[in-house]
């Protein structure tokens, strides 16, 4: 589900007895309105139905919620990725342009969740679970990158951790830039999907990770 189209009616009665999943919930959907600074802890306690008091029984502030909220969205990302990445079958530059299609899909379609995990200013570390989280959605492209390297001579290969950076720098400056479908987005002459594949065969060609002779990924 999109939190960034739902829940744009108002605030939400709570009634099913889950108090941390309903403030979750307002959260999602005023990030999605607001944007993630854009809205205060009694605000989300509102938009869930409850007292001003009541959500501190589940968070220690804000700054939590939006932590918890950015847990989850990694957890999912990390589903997402791994599954468009599919160990690098059936080859390794279409499992890439797969991965990449992933990406700045998760990024337009869970604009919510997006702006939890990588716009609110809450480090990584905020917790021991969503460091974990996030380092997991990572460790995917490390994969990536680990199966790029190892077809390049060791004497001609360069750093594992540097290519997977420079392949999440390249995914999510797309995703920031051209890929949200909000107020972000910059006109282009091509679809950022389209943007990004070239852009990492680009890349992986410098490195001498892809042949020109293997053309483009589909």
């Amino acid at each position: 589900m999109s939190w960034s189209k739902e829940g744009r009616a108002g605030p939400r009665g709570y009634h099913h007895g889950n108090l941390k999943e309903a403030l979750m919930r307002a959260a999602l959907e005023l990030i999605a309105q607001k944007g993630p600074a854009g809205f205060t802890f009694a605000e989300a306690a509102r938009w869930a139905g409850v007292s001003p008091a009541a959500p501190y029984r589940h968070f220690r502030d804000r700054e939590e919620l939006l932590a918890s909220v950015a847990l989850r969205g990694f957890e999912q990302f990390e589903i997402v990725l791994s599954q468009a990445w599919a160990d690098g079958r059936p080859e390794t530059l279409v499992a890439l342009d797969r991965l990449g299609k992933a990406y700045l899909e998760f990024a337009r379609a869970e604009q919510a969740y997006y702006s939890a995990m990588f716009e609110t200013g809450i480090p990584a570390d905020a917790s021991a679970e969503l460091r974990a989280a996030a380092d997991r959605a990572f460790a995917v492209l490390r994969n990536v990158a680990e199966k790029l390297c190892a077809g390049v001579a060791p004497q001609k290969r360069p750093p594992v951790l540097m290519v997977a950076l420079h392949i999440w720098a390249m995914a999510h400056g797309i995703a920031s830039l051209f890929g949200r479908g909000d107020a972000a987005r910059r006109p282009l002459p091509m679809s950022p999907e389209e943007l990004l594949e070239a852009d990492m065969l680009i890349y992986l060609r410098g490195l001498g990770l892809a042949e020109p002779k293997q053309g483009r990924a589909t």
